[in-house]
C-alpha cells in the first residue's frame, strides 16, 4: 500500500482538484483506493459524492482509531466501478483536531489507523488542510510521498517553500520513508507574465521537482468537480487532455505499485514530545531494527508518549 499526501500551505490552488484528479486517475487504472478527507471544508467528500450513513468521520477516527469505528467512517463513492474507490469521510469536527502543536502520540494517529486496513487498499489519497498544523502533519508521518500544489504567484510559491522544509524535518526527525515527491503546478495562465515569472522561479527552487506537466485553468476540472464525477468519464471538451496529466502524474507517484514493490518499511524512528517546546516534533529516539510493516511497527510500540 502507498500512502500519498495531497497538500498546500495555502488555501486556493486547487490542492483538492489535484487530489480529485489522482483518485480519477487511479480508478482509471485500477488501483483499489481510499481518499483520507482531512481538510475540514470536506471538499474532497463532496467531490467523490460520499455520504456517510453513520455520521462518523475521520475525527472520531483519530480519537478513537479503534477498527469498528474506521470501518463506520469509510464509505464507497459513487465513482466506484472495477476497482474500489472509498473514502474516509471529512467533517468540520476534524477542525478542533488541528492543535498548531500537536503531540508526538497525535501525529502518529493516522499511521496506526492505516496500519488496520492496509492489506485492503493499493493506495491512499490524503486530501490535508492548507496549514501545517496537527492535521497536516499526522498526514505527512502516515504518507510514503507528498505532491505540493501551487499555482504560479508570489504566495503560493513562499508556501511551496516552506512547506518543503517542513517535510524536510519531519522526514528527517520522525519519518524516514517521508519523501516529497514534487510540486505541482496548477491554475496556470500560459499568457501571464507574472505566471511567466513565478515558473521561472518554481524551476530555480524546485529543480527536478517541478512535476509536469502543469495544468492550466480549464472549465471541464471544474465542471466535473462540482457534479461530483471523475475527470475521466467527464465528456466536456478538454477533459481527456487534463485526465491524461492526471495518468502522468499518477504514474510517476506509485511507480513501486507497478513493480510490485513494498514501501512500508520504518527505517529510524520517532521522537517524543519535549516539555516547555513549541514543536514537539523535536528528539530522534535511536533506531533498532527497523519494522517491516505498519502492523509490526505497532507492535514495536515506536514512539514515546
Amino acid at each position: 500500500m502507498q500512502v500519498l499526501s495531497v497538500s498546500s500551505l495555502k488555501g486556493g490552488v486547487g490542492k483538492t482538484t489535484v487530489a480529485l484528479g489522482l483518485a480519477s486517475a487511479a480508478l482509471n487504472k485500477g488501483l483499489n483506493t481510499l481518499l483520507v478527507d482531512l481538510d475540514p471544508q470536506c471538499d474532497a467528500t463532496s467531490g467523490l459524492g460520499a455520504v456517510s450513513d453513520f455520521g462518523t468521520s475521520v475525527a472520531e477516527v483519530l480519537q478513537t482509531p479503534k477498527l469498528p469505528i474506521i470501518r463506520r467512517a469509510i464509505v464507497p463513492s459513487p465513482w466506484n466501478a472495477s476497482s474500489k474507490m472509498d473514502v474516509l469521510v471529512g467533517s468540520p469536527r476534524s477542525l478542533l483536531l488541528d492543535n498548531p502543536a500537536p503531540s508526538v502520540a497525535d501525529v502518529w494517529k493516522l499511521e496506526e489507523v492505516l496500519t488496520q486496513i492496509e492489506d485492503e487498499y493499493d493506495l491512499v489519497i490524503i486530501d490535508t488542510p492548507p496549514s501545517i498544523n496537527a492535521l497536516t502533519r499526522t498526514a505527512w508521518v502516515a504518507s510514503d510521498r507528498v505532491i505540493l500544489v501551487t499555482e504560479p504567484s508570489l504566495y503560493s510559491v513562499i508556501a511551496a517553500d516552506r512547506a518543503r522544509k517542513a517535510i524536510a524535518e519531519i522526514s528527517a526527525k520522525l519519518t524516514p520513508r517521508l519523501q516529497l515527491l514534487g510540486v505541482v503546478v496548477n491554475r496556470l495562465r500560459p499568457q501571464s507574465n507574472e505566471h511567466e515569472y513565478r515558473i521561472k522561479e518554481l524551476r530555480e527552487m524546485f529543480g527536478e521537482q517541478l512535476l509536469m506537466p502543469f495544468f492550466e485553468e480549464r472549465a471541464a476540472i471544474q465542471q466535473s468537480t462540482g457534479a461530483a464525477r471523475p475527470i475521466h468519464a467527464w465528456p466536456a471538451e478538454g477533459a481527456a487532455e487534463i485526465a491524461k496529466g492526471f495518468d502522468w502524474l499518477l504514474a510517476g507517484a506509485v511507480s513501486d505499485i507497478e513493480h510490485g514493490t513494498e514501501r512500508r518499511d520504518r527505517v529510524g524512528v520517532v521522537g517524543r514530545a519535549t516539555r516547555g517546546r513549541a514543536n514537539p516534533i523535536t528528539e530522534l529516539i535511536p533506531n533498532e531494527e527497523a519494522p517491516q510493516s505498519r502492523a509490526e511497527a505497532k507492535k514495536k510500540r515506536w514512539f514515546r508518549r
